[in-house]
C-alpha cells in the first residue's frame, strides 16, 4: 500500500501556531486579546515568537477570522454572525450600523440593503463574511427600535399628489401624504409628518401632516422646524399650560414657618441682559466671629411642581430647556420659569438654598443645606456688575467687591487643583424685529460671569459631597445613597496624543500624556493661545480632545472641574436632572431610604441625550443666522482661518465675525490634492501645497443655502495669498 508523502508531511511550526490562536478565539468568541494575551496564554516566550503571533493574528484579520475591536486587540468574526446596533446614515441612503456593545468596526449596510432602517434606528444587522481588507458589511435584518416617526419638510404638491420631502441626511425617502392626511398643509410650505404605514412592497413611507410651520424663509418657521428636526418640542400641550395656570402661587404663613428665613438679609440676582427666568440669587452678611456667610438660593421648583403630576412629566420629557439664537424654549411653561418660581426683586420667593460659612481667605468653614423664603433686594445684569467691580461703586458695592474677592480666591485654589479652564468665545447676533441678523458681536467671561460661576459650583459640589461621601450619615458604612451626579471622564490618551502632536506644529508645549499632569499643561497652553489669532482652533480642538460631561448615578467624578464629587443642582427651571437632585436631598435630609438606582440612571440618559439635542439644535440655529447673515454679501472677501480638514475640503472660519464656511475640495483645482489626516492637511500632489488646519487665507463668499445651513467659500486670490503663512507666533 502506497503512501503520499506529500500530504503527510508534518505541518510548519507557524502552521501550528496559527492553529492554537484559532482554537484560543473558537473557544472563547466573545473575548478579546491582544498579542501579549495571546503569546502568554500559549506560552510563547521568545522575542521571536512573539512577532509571529502578531503577524498571524494580522493575517488572521486580513483574512476575516478575526475583527479588530481597537488599535492591536482582536475578536473572534463569527461568518454570518448578527450584530444590534445603531444606524449612522450618510447622505447617499447607504449607513454604517455602530455595535451597541461598542466591540468590532462599524457595518457598512449598502442604500439596497438598508430594508426602511433610518438615522438612528436601534437594528439587528446581519454581517456577512468579512472579505480581505475590506470594511465589514452586512445587511439589516429588524428594526428594534424607531429613533423617530416625525420629520419636517417641504410640502410638494402637484396635480393632487402630495409628498414631504424631507432632507436626505435623515430620510432618503420623501413621506407620500394621502390628500385626506394634508391638513391644510400648502405646496411649499413647511411641514411635519408623521409616518403611519410604510408597506412592505412600498418605496415610500405612508405619512400624515400633524403641524404646518409656515412659509419657507420665515424665521418663526425656521426656528420651529429646526426645533423639529432635533425631535424637541416648540409648544406645550393645552393641558399642561392649564396645570400651569392652575398653580396657587401664594406662599402661606404655614409653609414660611418650615423654612429657614432670609428675607432680612441682602439678596441679589446677576443674570444675561435679556433672561427672566432667574433661578438662583446670592445672599452674604458677616457673621458676629468675622466670618462671610454666603447664600447661594435656587428656586424651589419641585415646591410647585410635584411628584407624578402632569408638568412633571412634561418636564421630564423634554429635560431641559432649549437656546436658540432668538428664543429660549423653557422646560416648564413660562408662568411657573418667569413668574412664580423666577427670583424676581422686591418679591418674596421659595427657595433650596446651600449657605456657606466662610473666612476672610475663602477657607470653608460650615455648610447649611435646606428649604428657605427670601426676598431679592436688586436685580443685576452681569454688565451692572461688572461695572461695580472694576469702579468699586454702586449699589450693594461692598457686598458685591467681597463675593468677588471670595470668589477670586476660591476660582484660583480650583485651578490649583487641576481645573481646566475652558474660556471659548461664544458668538452672538443682534437681530431686528422679523429675526433677520444685522451685526455679530463676541460674549466673553468677565469677572462679574466668573463670580457666579465660583459660588454655583461650589454650591453643586458641596451638594454632591453631602451624599457622595455620606455626610448625612456620619458613622455608617456601605455605599452612598443613589443619586444623580454630573461626572465627566478622563481624556483619551489616543485624542491627546494627535492634539499634541497638532499643537507642536504652532511652537507650543508638548502635553504629557501622564492623566496628572494633562490639566495643568492644558491651562498653560490655553493661556499663551489668548489673544492670538491660532486661540479659537486651539480651544475648539482641545475641547473635541475631551470626554462629554453626562448625567449618571455612578459617580466617577468630573476630571474638567478637579472634582471627586459633583451635580446638577443650581438651575431647576432650566434643567430637570437639578429637580431629581431637590427632590433627592429632600428625601435623604428627611432620613428616607436609597432610590431606585435603575428609575435614576433611565433618567440621566435620557437627560444626557436630551441636552446633546438642544447643543445640536442651538448650533444649528446659529448656523442658519450665520448663512442669513452673509447670504446678501456674495463676492465680498474677508480674512479666514482654516478650522476644519476633511477629504472633501477645508472648513474656513472667517476672524471678523466666526462664520464658518467650506472651501470644497472640487475647487481647489490647480492640482490634485490628497487628504493626510496625521497632519490635519491637504496636500497637492504635483505642486506639494499644502494647506493646514491653523493656516490664515483670504476667502470669497461663493454661495449660500439657507435650506442647508451651507455657506461655501472660495479661495479669494492664487498668487500671493496668505494660505500657505501661520500667524506671527509673537
Amino acid at each position: 500500500m502506497s503512501t503520499n508523502k506529500k500530504n503527510d508531511k508534518a505541518p510548519s511550526r507557524k502552521d501550528q501556531l496559527r492553529q492554537a490562536i484559532q482554537s484560543l478565539f473558537y473557544k472563547e468568541p466573545s473575548r478579546t486579546f491582544n498579542y501579549k494575551q495571546v503569546a502568554g496564554l500559549l506560552d510563547v516566550k521568545k522575542k521571536s515568537g512573539r512577532l509571529e503571533v502578531q503577524n498571524i493574528l494580522q493575517e488572521l484579520f486580513q483574512s476575516g477570522y478575526l475583527t479588530e475591536v481597537s488599535l492591536g486587540k482582536y475578536k473572534l468574526l463569527s461568518r454570518g454572525s448578527t450584530v444590534i446596533g445603531v444606524v449612522d446614515m450618510t447622505s447617499t441612503g447607504a449607513a454604517y450600523v455602530v455595535p451597541e456593545d461598542g466591540g468590532g468596526q462599524d457595518i457598512f449596510v449598502s442604500r439596497g440593503n438598508m430594508n426602511k432602517a433610518l438615522h438612528g434606528d436601534k437594528v439587528k444587522v446581519f454581517q456577512n463574511a468579512r472579505r480581505r481588507n475590506r470594511q465589514p458589511e452586512g445587511e439589516i435584518i429588524e428594526i428594534i427600535e424607531r429613533k423617530r416617526d416625525t420629520f419636517v419638510g417641504i410640502m410638494q404638491i402637484s396635480r393632487g399628489t402630495a409628498f414631504l420631502v424631507v432632507d436626505d441626511r435623515v430620510m432618503p425617502h420623501d413621506i407620500f401624504i394621502p390628500t385626506k392626511f394634508i391638513n391644510g398643509a400648502e405646496d411649499g410650505q413647511k411641514a411635519i409628518a408623521r409616518i403611519v404605514e410604510w408597506p412592505e412592497k412600498a418605496k415610500n413611507p405612508i405619512g400624515e401632516i400633524v403641524d404646518v410651520l409656515g412659509n419657507v424663509g420665515d424665521n418663526q418657521t425656521e426656528m420651529h422646524a429646526i426645533l423639529a428636526e432635533f425631535n424637541l418640542p416648540y409648544k406645550y400641550p393645552e393641558s399642561v399650560s392649564r396645570a400651569a395656570e392652575e398653580i396657587d402661587a401664594t406662599i402661606s404663613a404655614e409653609e414660611i414657618a418650615k423654612r429657614k428665613d432670609f428675607r432680612g438679609v441682602t439678596t441679589f440676582t446677576i443674570d444675561p441682559v435679556d433672561a427672566k427666568d432667574f433661578d438662583d440669587a446670592l445672599s452674604i452678611q458677616k457673621l458676629p466671629n468675622g466670618n462671610w456667610e454666603v447664600g447661594v438660593h435656587i428656586a424651589d421648583v419641585t415646591h410647585y411642581v410635584t411628584e407624578e403630576s402632569i408638568l412633571e412629566t412634561e418636564a421630564n420629557e423634554r429635560a431641559t430647556s432649549v437656546y436658540l439664537v432668538d428664543r429660549v424654549v423653557p422646560m416648564l411653561p413660562e408662568r411657573i420659569s418667569n413668574f412664580i418660581c423666577s427670583l424676581r426683586p422686591n418679591e418674596e420667593k421659595l427657595c433650596y438654598s446651600a449657605v456657606f460659612e466662610l473666612d476672610d481667605k475663602a477657607q470653608l468653614l460650615n455648610t447649611w443645606v435646606g428649604r428657605t423664603v427670601i426676598y431679592s433686594d436688586r436685580r443685576f445684569t452681569y454688565e451692572e456688575a461688572q461695572e461695580i467691580i472694576e469702579t468699586g461703586s454702586g449699589d450693594f458695592s461692598e457686598e458685591v467687591l467681597t463675593l468677588d474677592r471670595l470668589a477670586k480666591i476660591i476660582r484660583a485654589k480650583r485651578f490649583e487643583q487641576g481645573a481646566i479652564g475652558f474660556e471659548k468665545v461664544e458668538v452672538r447676533f443682534n437681530i431686528d424685529e422679523t429675526g433677520k441678523p444685522i451685526s455679530v458681536f463676541f460674549k466673553e467671561s468677565k469677572d462679574s460671569n466668573k463670580l457666579i460661576e465660583e459660588f454655583m459650583l461650589l454650591a453643586n459640589r458641596r451638594v454632591a459631597e453631602i451624599i457622595g461621601k455620606k455626610e448625612l450619615e456620619s458613622g455608617r458604612k456601605g455605599e452612598a445613597k443613589t443619586f444623580v451626579y454630573r461626572v465627566h471622564d478622563v481624556p483619551n490618551p489616543d485624542k491627546f496624543e494627535n492634539f499634541s502632536a497638532f499643537i507642536r506644529k504652532f511652537g507650543f508645549e508638548t502635553l504629557p500624556l501622564g492623566a496628572e499632569s494633562v490639566s495643568a499643561s492644558l491651562n498653560r497652553l490655553l493661556k499663551q493661545v489668548q489673544g492670538r489669532k491660532e486661540q479659537n482652533i486651539v480651544e475648539t480642538l482641545a475641547v473635541r480632545t475631551m470626554a462629554k460631561a453626562v448625567y449618571s448615578t455612578e459617580n466617577i467624578g468630573h476630571y474638567g472641574l478637579a472634582f471627586k464629587n459633583y451635580t446638577h443642582f443650581t438651575s431647576p427651571i432650566r434643567r430637570y436632572p437639578d429637580m431629581m437632585v431637590h427632590r433627592l436631598l429632600t428625601r435623604y435630609l428627611d432620613g428616607g431610604s436609597s432610590a431606585k438606582r435603575s428609575t435614576f440612571e433611565d433618567k440621566c440618559k435620557h437627560s444626557s441625550e436630551m441636552e446633546q439635542r438642544a447643543a445640536g439644535a442651538e448650533r444649528a440655529s446659529i448656523k442658519y443666522k450665520q448663512v442669513e447673515f452673509l447670504k446678501d454679501r456674495l463676492g465680498e472677501e474677508f480674512d479666514g482661518v482654516i478650522s476644519g480638514v476633511t477629504e472633501w475640503g477645508l472648513y474656513v472660519e472667517i476672524v471678523e465675525n466666526k462664520c464658518e464656511g467650506m472651501i470644497p475640495i472640487r475647487d481647489l483645482d490647480d492640482d490634485y490634492y490628497r487628504f493626510d489626516e496625521d497632519n490635519y492637511c491637504l496636500v497637492g500632489q504635483k505642486y506639494n501645497r499644502r494647506y493646514q488646519l491653523g493656516d490664515a487665507m483670504r476667502i470669497v463668499i461663493a454661495r449660500a443655502n439657507l435650506e442647508r445651513k451651507q455657506l461655501d467659500f472660495g479661495l479669494a486670490k492664487r498668487e500671493g495669498d496668505l494660505s500657505t503663512k501661520k500667524f506671527d507666533k509673537r
